[in-house]
């Protein structure tokens, strides 16, 4: 097969839909498909293929809804005139797709749509996109969802979609099953016996980390140490010290208490090893679709505790592997920990480590069946093959 994998941005930009396209994309290569993403230009991408994939680039500024430059009509003359079996849209809301809604019909491949979770569904500013949305959407062959409930499937139903399918996200084997020799403990000089919290996601704003660092300096845990990974972690730096009581509890804990909290970015060799050494992963996120670091979770044998976001119950029942703390949802779509009864469940999972042995045993083996990206790029697969079938 020739298949397209059109996504905003791509390796070596860093990021959750980034990861999912390059996993797919990848092993759709190794098993004997010509694959070509097509992403936005990156000066740091000295390459033209990757791995066995082809990447199309494209200068484009911004995150236009239409044809405003050169260089987007250059792109919306691509997929015109595409010779390919099948093209995927990855994420709604951005430019890669955007550009190719007007269009849906005069493209010549197979068209799948994969949203993502339709972030902005309820902010005042996509109010007409998604009217739109509402008939452009069933200028899709196929559109993939994550998740059996969210928003983005919800709306596809109240507006008759036919042709969906669910396939979830999934971690991988190549990175988590083999061992490694990194020591995260010894590397930043976390004690041995600590017990080491973790949250992996990028320093946005909306992954929680002001909502961990609370959680974690409020709780009963002793000689323990919190880990946040992720990109753009100066941001996060210079954020966390405007806040009054964040700045209060961090002085607190470095006076009177044994908790640790860091913060940094790492390689993903060093992310892995912190998953695999970490004994509970912690994530108060306030916006996701379906989270990859909660998959990831169930390969490393690494039980979470996150708020009920995006999917997240679902891949808590799916996997096994994890806890859903009370939470609020704003009319933005955005979730919001219960912090007292938050606290509460952390300490109760923190003191049982009988049941998070369970959990990471049980989720481990559930994820290894199901939830790897072999088994889900081989769905990929068998969806593209069915619908040149017709």
């Amino acid at each position: 097969m020739k298949i397209v994998h059109c996504v905003e941005s791509y390796h070596p930009n860093v990021g959750g839909m980034q990861e999912v396209v390059k996993q797919l994309s990848e092993r759709l290569a190794r098993l004997g498909h010509q694959v070509t993403v097509a992403t936005r230009y990156n000066p740091d991408r000295n390459f033209s293929e990757l791995n066995g994939v082809k990447i199309e680039s494209f200068k484009i500024v911004g995150n236009p809804r239409k044809v405003e430059s050169e260089e987007d009509q250059r792109y919306v003359d691509y997929l015109l005139n595409l010779d390919a079996d099948v093209i995927t849209f990855f994420a709604a809301q951005q430019w890669a797709t955007n550009l190719a809604l007007p269009i849906l019909g005069r493209i010549k491949a197979k068209k799948v749509s994969v949203p993502t979770g339709y972030s902005g569904l309820y902010w005042p500013e996509f109010k007409d996109y998604f009217e739109d949305m509402k008939t452009q959407i069933h200028g899709y062959d196929m559109n993939v969802y994550l998740s059996h409930d969210y928003r983005d499937i919800n709306f596809a139903r109240e507006n008759k979609v036919q042709h969906m399918t669910v396939i979830p996200n999934g971690a991988a084997e190549d990175e988590f099953l083999p061992d490694t020799e990194i020591d995260v403990r010894k590397e930043l000089g976390i004690p041995k016996d600590d017990f080491l919290l973790l949250l992996v996601g990028s320093y946005t704003g909306w992954k929680g980390h002001k909502e961990a660092i609370e959680l974690f300096l409020r709780s009963n845990l002793k000689h323990a140490t919190l880990l946040m990974i992720g990109n753009n972690y100066e941001y996060f730096k210079r954020q966390y010290v405007k806040h009054p009581k964040l700045f209060f509890l961090m002085l607190m804990s470095k006076l009177f208490s044994s908790k640790k909290v860091i913060f940094n970015y790492f390689p993903r060799k060093f992310t892995v090893a912190a998953y695999k050494q970490a004994n509970l992963f912690l994530f108060p996120s306030n916006v996701e679709c379906s989270p990859i670091v909660l998959f990831e979770c169930a390969a490393a044998k690494l039980p979470f505790i996150s708020t009920d976001v995006g999917n997240t119950p679902e891949i808590a029942q799916w996997t096994k592997g994890g806890l859903i703390m009370p939470t609020t949802k704003d009319e933005g779509g955005f979730s919001h920990v219960n912090m007292e009864e938050g606290v509460n469940m952390l300490n109760q999972l923190y003191a049982d480590g009988k049941k998070r042995q369970q959990m990471a045993e049980e989720s481990f083996a559930i994820w290894k069946q199901k939830y790897s990206w072999e088994v889900i790029a081989k769905e990929y697969e068998q969806l593209y093959l069915n619908l040149i079938k017709g």
